[in-house]
């Protein structure tokens, strides 16, 4: 089945305000730049977005919050992007901080079929508040849902035209476990090729549960934060 479409607007047909979305990615690392993009142009608002930080103030999600089409944030990273802190210290975007491995654990629980775990993390903290708290061997753990994500957009470097994933390096991060949990999941790719030229082996994601790959138009692949030695 080819699951090919030709451009960023026409995978997210049907996206529509007050969905939620899960986004890929590890700070700038791995992001559905070119899906981002595209959401931008559309009048689309009242987002709830689950990814693991906001991007910066002129890219990723951060072009989103610009545009206040984004009514909430579930992530565990406030990262590089004063418009993000802005608008949460003022109250005009609800924002749901979770421990990373947390976030993490209720995507990958998601695409499971999993709906709820228990924790150690955040126990004893404002994390807890309001959630169901068990005792197991001596210790406490909170109880974490799965997510419900009507989309999840994520980037790989190479997919094929049915759907099959490989990501690289920290790429990897993310994408993966949100992959397998969108009721639709978009993939925008570096390099797409015809069925049968992955190798089987070397597959992340299984095409099984991808309804939409795209080749992306363009990547700038940003740092976040630029570190290098100084010169001598």
């Amino acid at each position: 089945m080819n699951k090919t479409v030709e451009s960023a607007a026409a995978a997210i047909e049907g996206i529509q305000s007050g969905m939620t979305l899960m986004l890929g990615g590890f700070g700038l690392c791995g992001i559905p730049e070119n899906c981002i993009r595209a959401l931008t142009e559309t009048q689309i608002t009242d987002l709830t977005c689950i990814s693991n930080n906001a991007g910066v103030d002129d890219f990723g999600l951060g072009l989103l919050l610009q545009k206040k089409q984004i009514k909430k944030m579930i992530s565990s990273y406030v990262g590089e992007n004063k418009e993000f802190e802005r608008q949460m210290l003022s109250g005009e975007l609800e924002v749901e901080l979770i421990p990373q491995g947390t976030l993490a654990e209720r995507c990958r629980a998601t695409g499971a079929g999993i709906p709820a775990f228990f924790t150690p993390a955040g126990y004893g903290t404002e994390v807890a508040e309001g959630k169901e708290v068990r005792e197991f061997d001596g210790k406490m753990y909170i109880m974490e849902r799965a997510f419900k994500a009507d989309y999840a957009i994520v980037k790989a470097w190479k997919g094929d035209t049915e759907g099959n994933l490989i990501y690289k390096a920290t790429a990897r991060n993310f994408n993966p476990l949100m992959a397998t949990a969108g009721r639709i999941t978009i993939a925008e790719v570096e390099e797409l090729v015809p069925a049968g030229e992955l190798d089987p082996n070397a597959i992340h994601t299984p095409g099984i549960f991808v309804q939409r790959i795209l080749k992306g138009e363009k990547f700038e692949k940003r740092i976040e934060q630029r570190t290098v030695r100084p010169r001598n």
